[in-house]
């Protein structure tokens, strides 16, 4: 009897360990292919390993800074783990409300004993950032546009030529990136757009480019929705992430080509929100130490055509988990893709992104 009691108690005391063991973390990612590659690559797996932990999904990364600010003033942090861009890590750094980060300390070594910082090596921008992976903004268009007469757009200004290239165009609804290629498109040279952008002058210029498509543009805010445009031609031409572009031509089969002239390289990964509960840190810290090593990256360009940030990775890259196709040829850093890269200027767009942001949505209303 005495034995039964204590092996009772003991499996309460067990049930109560793992109740408390038992965690929900909130992810916030930008929804879409991409999102259902983390959940392939990291989440579902990592669940299955650690079935303690669940994970809840939010699609606002294009709204974390503004979020995380609001959240900050309200003391009602509800976020645990969120997927930015390199500027927006770099601003949530720097106004304090992204941890910081011991690389080394937090994240897996390479396979080969080095260090996390070395293998993912230029790429940490900031000390609160964990990159996951390299991709690229570019733009996707229609093939059976009867409008353009058998041409095909090969270089960044076709988007601008109505003329030859008639047809709705869908572009995103902030400055970055668009202001770049307006600018590229106005005959400024790409050593110089970021110095010409500094000025009024300069803004009112890139302004007035996008200004002679303007009224042939839908705005987007969430990557989905260029490839419905395109899907369902409501748009002929559009920007979005090259990810989203490979799931629309690769697996659905569109009648879709890329426009890889001037694609913008950009770098997407972690930051964790400054202020968290000890348990929920600790969690997502657990999790983040699986989600960012070397074959875990690797895996997710089983889902997607975003290049792995760690060095170790690349090697690793293989084939579609579903379609058997190789890769490799359709990350945007191929060399057969990458012939004229923009290279985006994180810091930049971290000191200016607000004054322009303000100023863009100005004009979009005018």
């Amino acid at each position: 009897m005495k034995f039964r009691t204590l092996l009772l108690a003991g499996a309460a005391s067990a049930m109560m360990t793992s109740g408390a063991l038992a965690i929900d973390l909130t992810v916030v990612s930008w929804g879409g292919a991409y999102q259902d590659s983390q959940k392939n690559a990291y989440t579902d797996p990592y669940m299955k390993e650690n079935p303690d932990v669940n994970f809840i999904w939010e699609s606002a990364s294009n709204e974390a800074v503004a979020k995380l600010r609001a959240m900050n003033e309200a003391g009602n942090l509800t976020w645990d783990l969120v997927d930015v861009v390199a500027a927006d890590a770099i601003r949530l750094c720097d106004e304090g409300l992204a941890e910081e980060i011991d690389h080394d300390e937090v994240l897996a070594a390479a396979p080969d004993g080095t260090p996390a910082s070395d293998d993912f090596g230029d790429l940490i921008i900031s000390d609160c950032y964990i990159p996951q992976i390299v991709y690229s903004t570019t733009f996707g268009y229609r093939t059976d546009v009867d409008a353009w007469n058998g041409r095909e757009p090969d270089d960044i200004c076709d988007v601008f030529d109505l003329e030859n290239f008639p047809g709705k165009r869908s572009l995103e609804k902030r400055p970055i990136n668009n202001m770049e290629w307006a600018l590229l498109c106005d005959g400024v040279a790409k050593e110089d757009v970021y110095d010409v952008l500094e000025t009024d002058e300069g803004i009112d210029r890139a302004l007035a480019k996008l200004g002679t498509i303007k009224d042939d543009t839908i705005w987007w805010s969430a990557g989905a929705e260029t490839p419905q445009l395109l899907a369902d031609s409501e748009v002929v031409i559009g920007s979005t992430y090259n990810g989203r572009l490979f799931s629309l031509i690769v697996e659905q089969d569109q009648p879709v080509k890329m426009l890889w002239d001037a694609q913008v390289f950009d770098l997407d990964g972690w930051i964790v929100p400054a202020g968290l509960p000890d348990d929920r840190k600790a969690a997502v810290m657990e999790f983040l130490k699986y989600a960012t090593d070397t074959q875990r990256l690797a895996d997710q360009a089983k889902y997607i055509s975003y290049g792995p940030a760690r060095a170790s990775s690349a090697p690793l890259v293989g084939k579609h988990a579903e379609l058997g196709i190789d890769m490799a040829p359709h990350m945007p850093t191929d060399p057969a893709n990458a012939t004229n890269t923009f290279l985006y200027n994180y810091e930049w767009w971290a000191d200016y992104r607000d004054d322009l942001d303000a100023k863009f949505q100005a004009w979009l209303t005018q």
